[in-house]
C-alpha cells in the first residue's frame, strides 16, 4: 500500500503553533498518514534564517516529540545553494519508491505554483494542498489544468501567528509563551536566540 505523505517546508525560524496547526489541517484534510517537516538551507525568497540549521532542527524536533505522525525530514540541508522543490521531490522518491507525496501550501504559494521550478513536472509528480486563509482565497480558474487537477483546498485555522513577529518579541523582551509550544520556548530563551544585537 502506498503511503501519503504531507511535505511541509519552510525556514521554521521558530516553528510555532501556527505550523503546527496548518500541517494538522493538511494530514486530516488529504487523510495523511505522516507529514513532514522540510526545514529549508536557503530560503529563496527570504533572508537568511536568524537561527543556526542545528537550531532550527533542535526546535522543531522539540515541538513535534509527541506527534506519531510528524516528522523532521532534513533532506533539503544537505544541498548547498537554494533549494527547489522538484529536487527534493526527485530524491524522497528514489530514497522512499512506496510513498506518494502531498505538497502543503498555503493559499498564496498555489497561485503561483506555475511559476515554480519545472512546475509543470512537479505538478505531474506530487499533489497539492492549498490551506486557505481568511481572505485569501486559492484562484482555482487562473491555475492551469495540470495543477487545477492535482489540487486539493483545506481550510486554514485563523492563526495570526508568524516567525518574524516571535523574533521581534524576543528581540523587545516581551512574552513568546502561547505562541510556540514550551519546550521550544525554553529552548530559545535557554540559547538566547533572537534576543537584542
Amino acid at each position: 500500500m502506498t503511503l501519503r505523505i504531507g511535505l511541509f517546508g519552510g525556514t521554521f525560524d521558530p516553528v510555532h503553533f501556527g505550523h503546527l496547526m496548518a500541517a494538522e489541517a493538511a494530514r486530516e484534510a488529504a487523510d495523511l498518514a505522516e507529514v513532514w517537516f522540510v526545514p529549508v538551507l536557503v530560503p529563496p525568497h527570504k533572508p537568511p534564517p536568524e537561527a543556526s540549521v542545528r537550531q532550527r532542527l533542535d526546535m522543531l524536533e522539540l515541538a513535534i516529540r509527541d506527534v506519531p505522525h510528524f516528522r523532521v525530514e532534513p533532506i533539503e540541508l544537505d544541498r548547498p545553494g537554494p533549494s527547489y522543490t522538484i529536487d527534493t521531490i526527485e530524491a524522497l522518491s528514489r530514497r522512499y519508491p512506496d510513498r506518494s507525496f502531498w505538497l502543503i501550501v498555503g493559499s498564496d504559494m498555489a497561485n503561483d505554483l506555475p511559476g515554480w521550478h519545472r512546475a509543470e513536472e512537479l505538478a505531474r509528480r506530487v499533489r497539492f494542498i492549498a490551506l486557505e486563509r481568511p481572505g485569501e482565497p486559492v484562484r482555482e480558474d487562473a491555475l492551469p489544468e495540470a495543477f487545477r487537477l492535482r489540487l486539493m483546498r483545506a481550510p486554514m485555522p485563523p492563526v495570526g501567528i508568524a516567525s518574524a513577529e516571535i523574533r521581534r518579541r524576543v528581540r523587545e523582551g516581551r512574552s513568546i509563551r502561547f505562541y510556540v509550544p514550551e519546550p521550544v520556548r525554553e529552548y530559545i530563551t535557554g540559547n538566547g536566540l533572537y534576543a537584542k544585537k
